[in-house]
């Protein structure tokens, strides 16, 4: 087998795998999803989502990556030329994520620096996006570079690729030793110091009450697949290269429920924080709890600075710890995506790790410059929505079915993580890939080309959408047949095919 690099502990590995899964998302997404969801209710069908997709999904790509030896396209081509496509469709997917993720990353930095004085002022939304944005009057706008959002972006740039060139061992493991356990310390101080505000309580019942009755809407099931699905990093090429890194001996089922469990626990604490802020400023504002709920760029840039400023003492540290946690969320993620294409363009073209890391983040870099124009906004939330739901999520049901049902690889699988073990994997676990996941996701893709084809998100002209919404999305696919057309160098996967197998 060829030599491949190494983590240099399990705790390294799954430190990585769940910054990884441990992102933006987390903190702004699962809360407002949770609480629209039948608040404590949702977390029923959260938990079974997790159990039924989410680990299984894990379980499934950890041992891919593990048995074949090989970034996404690699791997999946050692289990069939045939499948190799959808290798670079997910490399191509990360791409995409990696250009945008990295402008919110800047955002935050730029607001850890505004914390030290609250420089966003009490109008909160006119600052985001009029003083700090300077956001393009419509969409589709470039408008010129925003320098204030560019200085960051260069020092997020510079960080990622930096870790990256390091390797996996003294680059990513490293660095995710760091970030993680100090995000996590920040987070807890955060919640600590957010439950004891007041309104705090109103906050936290708003979150957990149960609404039953949301338990029989299939929507709510699909948003708790969506939720698991987009947090796991499961999908688009990550957990496949990770595992891939792991020595013969590692314990793929376990590792599996721990980085499952560990983003589900974290995403908990990210609500039960987030829900207590929210009640405190409801009650300063003397406003009902859903008068000031929101997920995404609104809760965070908007939201959260109006919170800090209604904080009765140490407003400057509250802001600088959340701004700081949100950072190391979205670098711990940036770090696994970018990695997707590092490790596809040097297994394809045999070239150096230093240069892999330096031509696939270089041009994800310079695209990244697009998300810091005055129109950067718009182009983010359009690429954002659509290459979740029609690159993600699609290219993730493609990977089940495919793995399950065209190259009956399940068996394979299943039989190889038991191998190497300590829980072992069963009927349930085909069950839950051969016939729950797939009809779970292709019942949400069908719904989501229903909804965008009769309307277009966010009433968006289709001039905008078109080419940067469904446009981005089919990029996406034509760029993984396009690489899937060329030769592997020095007999890669020849070799491979060869000796597959032996990493057992």
């Amino acid at each position: 087998m060829e030599n491949r690099p190494q983590w240099g502990s399990r705790a390294g590995f799954i430190l990585a795998a769940a910054g990884s899964a441990i992102g933006l998302g987390n903190i702004w997404r699962f809360p407002a999803t949770a609480y629209e969801n039948g608040g404590g209710a949702f977390f029923l069908p959260y938990l079974f989502a997790l159990l039924t997709a989410g680990i299984p999904i894990l379980i499934m790509e950890f041992a891919i990556g593990h048995k074949y030896k090989g970034s996404s396209p690699l791997s999946l081509a050692r289990i069939s030329p045939k499948a190799e496509w959808l290798g670079w469709w997910q490399v191509a997917i990360s791409f995409f994520i990696s250009v945008y993720y990295s402008v919110i990353i800047a955002w935050a930095m730029s607001y850890f620096i505004f914390s030290f004085k609250l420089s966003w002022g009490n109008d909160t939304e006119a600052f985001l996006y009029g003083d700090y944005l300077k956001l393009a009057e419509a969409p589709g706008q470039t408008g010129s570079l925003v320098l204030h959002v560019l200085i960051p972006l260069v020092l997020v740039w510079i960080v990622t690729l930096g870790v990256l060139l390091k390797g996996i061992k003294k680059g990513i493991e490293a660095a995710n030793k760091i970030f993680l356990p100090t995000l996590i310390i920040l987070f807890l101080i955060i919640v600590i110091r957010a439950v004891t505000l007041d309104g705090a309580m109103e906050g936290l019942h708003a979150f957990f009450k149960p609404n039953w009755s949301a338990i029989g809407d299939g929507k709510v099931w699909i948003a708790a697949y969506g939720q698991i699905f987009f947090s796991l990093s499961v999908g688009f090429a990550i957990m496949i290269t990770y595992s891939s890194y792991l020595p013969k001996k590692s314990d793929l089922t376990n590792n599996a429920f721990i980085t499952g469990f560990g983003n589900s626990a974290f995403e908990l604490l990210a609500g039960i924080g987030v829900f207590s802020a929210l009640g405190f400023m409801a009650t300063q504002q003397g406003i009902p709890i859903d008068k000031v709920v929101q997920g995404g760029v609104g809760l965070a840039f908007v939201v959260f600075p109006q919170i800090i400023n209604e904080f009765p003492a140490f407003k400057q540290l509250f802001g600088m710890l959340f701004f700081a946690s949100l950072t190391l969320a979205g670098l711990t993620s940036l770090i696994s995506i970018i990695e997707t294409f590092v490790a596809g363009i040097q297994d394809k073209f045999n070239i150096s790790r230093t240069k892999s890391v330096l031509i696939g983040g270089g041009i994800a870099s310079i695209c990244s410059l697009l998300f810091a124009t005055q129109g950067g906004l718009y182009f983010l939330d359009v690429v954002d929505y659509f290459i979740n739901n029609f690159g993600v999520a699609l290219a993730g049901l493609v990977e089940v079915v495919l793995v399950a049902w065209v190259f009956k690889q399940l068996s394979s699988l299943q039989q190889h993580a038991n191998e190497v073990s300590d829980i072992r994997i069963g009927s349930w676990w085909k069950i839950c890939l051969g016939v729950v996941t797939p009809l779970v996701l292709g019942y949400m893709m069908f719904d989501n080309f229903r909804k965008n084809i009769s309307e277009n998100y966010e009433q968006y002209a289709t001039t905008f959408v078109g080419p940067f919404g469904w446009g981005v999305a089919a990029l996406a696919v034509i760029l993984g047949i396009a690489f899937s057309f060329a030769r592997w160098e020095d007999g890669t996967l020849r070799l491979s095919v060869k000796e597959k197998g032996v990493s057992k």
